[in-house]
């Protein structure tokens, strides 16, 4: 891998393009995990109550997870291929075009309550994201002047998980206001509605010229993604940035499939105070990203990531005591955000910094195959441990500690302080 060279596109009056970028992703990180939420809590209240209904709900929760997560592993490397042949702005036009129909969809399936057709809605959507992903993330080099990309990265990474949070509180309020008078198909045309405005703000985003028109079809994710992984490998920076991501995506994806259990089963919590526990992740997100981002100075600041890697670490050790109340998990919630903002941006960055221009779209392919391998493993954890092994829903969030430490532990031993952007 090469230091990219300067782009073709002009960062005079970058403001507009970025700024339009921002909105697009948070409404692709809202309307994602509002909607996975929401079919979530439909298929939770449609469960059985048994005495096994807490095993029951990891099921459904770990299901939904991995069928979400399985385009991602199939596609995220044509959406890499996509990203390079063409422009990354008008991919997102058209994938964002695609999600109205997506959402009508699923209006369809929460109408009917069918489990296959909300299955069906979740691989689609996971579709969508799979082929956005790549174009999101390669574009921002584009458009950002390199001095500002460790800033940008900490606004996206603090608007994407913002979208997240918001999307998951979205959903229990939906679930609370319409799922007991069968009516949580109101959500399809709401979140249809909104997919509309991110169509509309992806329009606004700088257009860039395609980076290798001539790039040759890339069908088979797996060959594909080993030849990309083998060529990633020579940049050491760059490869262990890589597992870095990955590693964070499997404990984001634990935490998040966890708590939703957790604050259901032992904390007791309606619907809308289990999402809304979600805030205070959302805050801490929020501070860590835009912490990491000036502290970064224009370069990439590799400190921060064992640095937020043992706090994610501390942060689970309250959470798996027995006892633990509502507002302590709150705090610990908080604290568990701000520590993964500080671990995220910087590893983001090296990902976007390093490739070459021509390559960018290929390499964010192949990072986000890696990251939904990572939460797709994080379903098969998630049951592992409450199935084969019995352990508490609490207790899951220090295996979540443990794994943290383990990637701090990487990150610390394979780089110095930071990396400069040039």
């Amino acid at each position: 891998m090469h230091n990219p060279s300067p782009s073709a596109v002009s960062h005079v009056g970058w403001q507009r393009g970025f700024w339009s970028l921002m909105g697009t992703q948070f409404q692709n990180a809202f309307s994602d995990n509002a909607l996975k939420q929401l079919i979530i809590l439909v298929l939770l209240a449609g469960a059985t109550a048994s005495a096994s209904g807490e095993k029951k709900n990891d099921e459904l929760v770990a299901m939904v997870t991995a069928v979400f997560s399985a385009p991602f592993i199939l596609f995220a490397m044509l959406g890499g291929w996509l990203a390079d042949r063409n422009s990354k702005q008008r991919m997102m036009i058209y994938v964002k075009a695609a999600e109205m129909g997506i959402m009508a969809f699923a209006g369809l399936a929460l109408w009917l309550t069918s489990l296959p057709l909300l299955l069906g809605a979740i691989f689609l959507m996971g579709c969508h994201s799979a082929i956005f992903a790549p174009s999101k993330y390669g574009i921002l080099p584009e458009i950002l002047p390199h001095d500002k990309l460790s800033w940008g990265n900490g606004i996206l990474e603090l608007l994407t998980f913002l979208g997240v949070i918001l999307g998951v509180v979205a959903a229990g309020i939906f679930s609370d206001a319409f799922l007991k008078e069968g009516r949580a198909w109101i959500a399809g045309p709401i979140l249809m509605a909104i997919a509309f405005v991110g169509w509309l703000l992806s329009r606004q985003v700088t257009p860039v010229p395609a980076a290798d028109p001539t790039c040759p079809v890339r069908i088979n994710p797996v060959t594909d993604l080993w030849r990309q992984l083998r060529i990633m490998k020579q940049d050491r920076d760059l490869w262990r940035a890589c597992w870095g991501n990955t590693g964070f995506y499997f404990i984001s994806a634990l935490v998040m499939m966890n708590m939703v259990v957790f604050c259901k089963d032992i904390l007791k919590l309606t619907d809308t105070q289990n999402s809304m526990m979600n805030v205070w992740l959302a805050i801490g997100i929020g501070i860590g990203s835009v912490v990491a981002g000036y502290a970064s100075r224009g370069r990439i600041e590799y400190r921060l990531v064992p640095i937020g890697a043992l706090g994610l670490a501390l942060s689970t050790v309250p959470m798996g005591l027995d006892g633990v109340t509502a507002d302590t998990f709150r705090i610990c919630m908080g604290c568990l955000g701000f520590s993964a903002g500080l671990f995220i941006v910087p590893v983001v960055t090296v990902i976007q910094h390093r490739p070459s221009p021509e390559s960018k779209g290929a390499v964010q392919g192949s990072v986000s195959s890696l990251s939904f391998l990572g939460i797709m493993a994080a379903a098969g954890v998630q049951w592992v441990s409450r199935e084969a092994f019995d352990i508490s829903s609490g207790q899951v969030f220090w295996v979540c500690g443990a794994s943290a430490l383990i990637c701090g532990a990487y990150a610390a031993i394979s780089r110095g302080r930071f990396i400069k952007v040039e």
